[in-house]
């Protein structure tokens, strides 16, 4: 190759990919995805049918940002129609993100382990991480705010965190929110919101009313069953909304995500049936566990988290076997999607062979 061929930024070479090399499935034999956080179910009946009819419309391109949608987002949280930002994804809203708050030398401050796309988003922009561990599988807010420099330009914050599924709560958060400066930028993503309903469970929505300074994501990903569609929304102020909107991809949102999302949220009453499935069945496996002795926090979404440490490698290898695909923090601990009952009972006894370390 010529030494004078084109290439990518510098930068791009500390820059992990966002999904790393992910399980394999055994060469024979039924596999069960449970490493992505998807919803084991297929989208509500509703939305599938809307899918259909949507597909017929596939020559057209979709609005530039999809209206209906973000007006039907408007109405249902309560929130000015200029609030209201939208995505292929959170994802897509936090590159968003990226390119319209963040410059090359900001600290950015977020708990670690969380959320795997919080590294690649700030050092994509030339920023600085700052990551705090962990307490007890959870975020420490006080050693967060300790973190916040004069340099500090953002917070990034997972409630429930991913990949722990643990959450802090309302009072907890706000007190954080409160001792946060003005002027640095809180993105508090929710992408769990549907599964955390604990007593005390925040609602971004209604924080974020009085405070500028927060900017809070969702996603029809998880408890809606619409990954394979590519749709998120945030809600921020209007300055920062308007910002967000300018740094979008033109048409990212397609027609047939944006018309299942609208569907979707017309079976509200469906959606939290399968909620209601989803969480008991995280704590049928979560006690089933536990009386094996394998250690699982509390966990408020729809996976459970396995701080198995330095044995992570071992146990996930020997899951992969029996075509159970979960997704290995190497020398950390297994985050494990709550799958099909089949899946789960699969789940319980592979680990009930498997001794704790």
């Amino acid at each position: 190759m010529s030494p004078h061929s084109p290439s990518p930024r510098a930068i791009l070479d500390g820059i992990p990919a966002y999904v790393p090399k992910p399980p394999q499935p055994p060469a024979a034999g039924v596999s069960h995805r449970l490493f992505l956080n998807e919803n084991p179910y297929p989208p509500l009946p509703s939305a599938l049918a809307t899918i259909s009819r949507a597909a017929a419309q596939t020559n057209f391109y979709p609005g530039i940002f999809p209206d209906e949608l973000t007006a039907a987002l408007a109405d249902k949280l309560d929130v000015p129609l200029s609030h209201v930002v939208t995505g292929p994804g959170s994802v897509g809203i936090y590159q968003q993100i990226g390119q319209a708050m963040l410059s090359p030398g900001d600290e950015v401050v977020y708990a670690w382990p969380s959320f795997e796309a919080f590294p690649i988003v700030v050092r994509m922009a030339g920023a600085v991480p700052v990551e705090v561990p962990l307490t007890d599988e959870t975020h420490d807010l006080e050693a967060m705010a300790a973190a916040i420099t004069p340099r500090t330009s953002m917070v990034l914050l997972c409630e429930p965190n991913n990949p722990t599924g643990t959450a802090v709560g309302a009072a907890e958060l706000k007190q954080f929110l409160d001792r946060v400066p003005d002027h640095v930028l809180v993105v508090l993503d929710e992408a769990y919101f549907e599964f955390c309903q604990a007593p005390g469970a925040p609602d971004g929505v209604e924080l974020h009313r009085d405070r500028p300074n927060l900017v809070v994501l969702r996603t029809f990903s998880k408890a809606y069953g619409l990954a394979g569609l590519r749709v998120g929304y945030g809600v921020a102020h209007p300055k920062i909304a308007e910002a967000l909107r300018k740094c979008a991809v033109p048409c990212g949102v397609g027609r047939i995500a944006e018309q299942a999302a609208l569907a979707a949220l017309d079976a509200e009453d469906e959606l939290f049936e399968q909620v209601g499935r989803i969480t008991a069945e995280r704590e049928r496996l979560r006690k089933a566990l536990g009386a094996q002795g394998w250690e699982t926090p509390v966990s408020e979404t729809n996976f459970l988290w396995m701080p198995v440490g330095e044995e992570s490698d071992r146990v996930a290898a020997a899951l992969e076997q029996r075509g159970l695909l979960v997704r290995n923090f190497s020398g950390m601990g297994l985050r494990i999607t709550v799958g099909s009952p089949e899946a789960n009972d699969l789940l319980i006894a592979s680990l009930g062979t498997l001794a704790p370390a």
